[in-house]
């Protein structure tokens, strides 16, 4: 099998570079380990910067996104039961927009099936052959055969957990990483939301989020422990945790049954660079950002959004300059998002150092009465729009 471009990975990174290409006229073809059913369906991100749903309107994959996304021009912190809007339209002239990451993957995928790209699913990576040269291999198995694709470019879309990173020699390769000591137990519930806008809870007994999928379906969280037990969180205790976090003067919580629930870690990571040789990570398989920030779909995004015209260049117009910005344009970017992330999750969640629970709360009661703080806020949630950025 050859290809021009082999992009290991059909989430959010993997699809929309080989939309991009494929609209470009640049042959490529993306693998993906798991089934059709799973990509789809398994619920991550769910806020889209305005840099995202441009590029998804504009390359023709965002018509459900504007019928069905819920566009939101700002966003509530909540802390001492009362609620502080930041206006983020208001102070940035932008908006952000809520619409699950499986729709806007099973957007790419209807897009690629229908035009006639190759997308394999249920193809196992198994390694990256001789990227250092013109002419890297992914070797892969489907159906039980073992398989080769020769290309010119592989990218590495494959995520935190995939094969391509690795790939890259330890001595070449630099890794920044923070574990941090809160998880989230997430719950999709059928049942309106109770809010119109996101809701960020400061609260003694720990963070909580409210935020929504569609007008039927509400995404809930609660801080916990990263190595909490499902079995510790009946459906009650769920609620009554809500209930308690999410207070204020005036609001009601709606509950109504739980489809769904899991508990997350937090991390932060950035492997770099995000080019060696032939190969090309992009999205979660170089860098990680904890999910306070709402910026690891939009970064994946922002991520192809680079590579895919500078692999135009080189294919269509034989210069490199773009591959070779490649790396350090995107990690700008990333390492922003990083700060911005890092930055809400102290902001928020419940720590077991008292002072530094103080020095949070006066961190929120600045970000509520200050318009400069506000705005900064508020011009990192909706995505840079600076120069460099």
């Amino acid at each position: 099998m050859r290809t021009r471009v082999a992009i290991v990975g059909a989430g959010p990174a993997g699809l929309t570079l080989g939309h991009l290409l494929t609209l470009a006229g640049i042959d490529n073809v993306v693998l993906e380990s798991r089934t059709r059913e799973h990509v789809e369906t398994r619920v991550r991100a769910g806020v889209l910067e305005e840099g995202t749903t441009n590029l998804l309107r504009s390359t023709g994959v965002g018509e459900r996104m504007d019928r069905e996304g819920l566009v939101h021009h700002g966003v509530e912190l909540r802390f001492d039961e009362t609620a502080h809007r930041i206006a983020m339209s208001d102070l940035t002239g932008h908006s952000i927009m809520v619409y699950g990451q499986q729709e806007v993957v099973k957007d790419l995928i209807a897009a690629r099936l229908q035009s006639g790209a190759p997308l394999h699913f249920e193809a196992e990576c198994a390694s990256l052959e001789d990227v250092t040269s013109e002419r890297p291999r992914v070797v892969f198995t489907q159906d039980g055969r073992a398989h080769e694709l020769e290309c010119e470019f592989v990218a590495g879309c494959d995520g935190f957990h995939g094969v391509c990173r690795s790939a890259i020699p330890a001595a070449a390769l630099r890794v920044y990483e923070r574990a941090y000591p809160f998880g989230w137990l997430g719950i999709l519930a059928a049942v309106a939301p109770s809010t119109e806008e996101l809701i960020y809870a400061r609260h003694p007994r720990g963070f909580a989020l409210h935020s929504l999928r569609s007008p039927e379906i509400s995404r809930l969280y609660v801080q916990c422990s990263p190595d909490d037990d499902l079995a510790h969180w009946p459906d009650t205790r769920i609620w009554d945790e809500l209930h308690v976090r999410l207070a204020a003067k005036g609001w009601t919580l709606h509950e109504g049954p739980i489809i769904e629930k899991g508990i997350t870690s937090m991390r932060s990571f950035v492997a770099e660079p995000m080019r060696y040789g032939r190969l090309l990570l992009a999205g979660d398989a170089a860098h990680i950002v904890p999910p306070t920030g709402a910026k690891g779909l939009n970064l994946a995004i922002a991520d192809v959004a680079l590579l895919a015209p500078a692999l135009v260049d080189w294919f269509h117009a034989g210069t490199s300059t773009g591959l070779d910005m490649y790396s350090d344009t995107a990690l700008r970017r990333v390492w922003r998002a990083q700060d911005f992330s890092n930055y809400m999750t102290a902001l928020l969640h419940r720590h077991d150092d008292e002072f530094e629970n103080m020095r949070q709360l006066s961190r929120l009661q600045y970000v509520a009465n200050s318009p400069a703080a506000a705005r900064s806020l508020a011009e990192n949630y909706v995505g840079l729009q600076l120069p460099g950025f």
